[in-house]
């Protein structure tokens, strides 16, 4: 099992009735966030959209694609921007993550007039190979030979390649690498089509059902004690009986295939 810095806490053992009496209690809590998390939701709805003017191509595995083209014949578009650069041979384990939820939920997304695709900045020949070792199914595209990354904060751009700070969330902002995580949604009508909603950093949470049950149990997400807060991630096909999370290890490069670079720091703030 893995070994991580905090340990449960001891609790009280109370008798069955003041037991519902502490549940019916936070139960009131929970309920207030479900009903503020209802509003959020609707206000993020509410939110204006922007024309997409630019023309942007994607390369997938039988060719060239338009923005128009992702949305598969529907009118909404998920984008999760997958942290892949060209030359790495390995995605970042973080947004690795994330994507293991993404095969379960595409099939009921489609049926709600959403389709999801996973864009990253390698060339479609490496985003393939890693997606056959990793054994995913979803759609994923390149933007390669495209300013798609650039234009919504998840690439470093030419500009930006020796700057200590990037434009990231919607600030000026350090990062570590030249990739980051985010996700974007569009909307296409017969008038043209529309950037809806972007987030990153923290507000990718909310995609990461394991988080979701991790805060359900008594140690919950166990990160507190790390220094760096995802240590323990790994991508899925490297986890074995004697993995072991050393607390103070920090963030590590993915592998490349010639050269440093560089994977999500797990320290950023929503």
């Amino acid at each position: 099992m893995a070994t991580t810095a905090t340990e449960v806490k001891q609790r009280k053992v109370v008798s069955h009735d003041e037991w519902i009496a502490a549940r019916k209690q936070f139960l009131a809590k929970e309920k207030e966030f479900t009903r503020l998390r209802d509003d959020i939701s609707r206000q993020r709805r509410e939110l204006p959209w922007e024309r997409v003017e630019k023309h942007y191509e994607f390369q997938g595995p039988q060719g060239k694609l338009t923005l128009a083209d992702l949305f598969d014949g529907r009118s909404q578009l998920v984008i999760y921007h997958f942290m892949l650069g060209p030359g790495w041979a390995e995605g970042c384990p973080s947004c690795s993550y994330i994507s293991d939820h993404f095969d379960g939920m595409a099939i009921h997304l489609a049926n709600r007039d959403v389709t999801l695709v996973v864009v990253s900045h390698a060339p479609i020949a490496e985003i393939e190979a890693f997606k056959k070792r990793m054994g995913w199914r979803f759609r994923w595209v390149s933007s390669f030979d495209s300013d798609f990354n650039y234009e919504y904060q998840v690439s470093a751009s030419p500009k930006e390649a020796d700057k200590d700070k990037v434009y990231y969330n919607y600030e000026m902002t350090e990062f570590p690498s030249q990739e980051r995580p985010g996700l974007s949604v569009f909307s296409k009508d017969a008038n043209g089509i529309y950037h809806t909603y972007s987030t990153y950093a923290r507000g990718l949470d909310i995609l990461v059902g394991a988080y979701n049950f991790l805060d359900l149990v008594p140690k919950g997400r166990d990160e507190a004690g790390l220094k760096h807060t995802m240590a323990w991630v790994r991508h899925h096909d490297k986890y074995s009986e004697g993995y072991f999370v050393d607390p103070a290890a920090g963030w590590e490069h993915p592998k490349v295939a010639a050269g440093p670079s560089s994977c999500c720091s797990g320290e950023h703030k929503q």
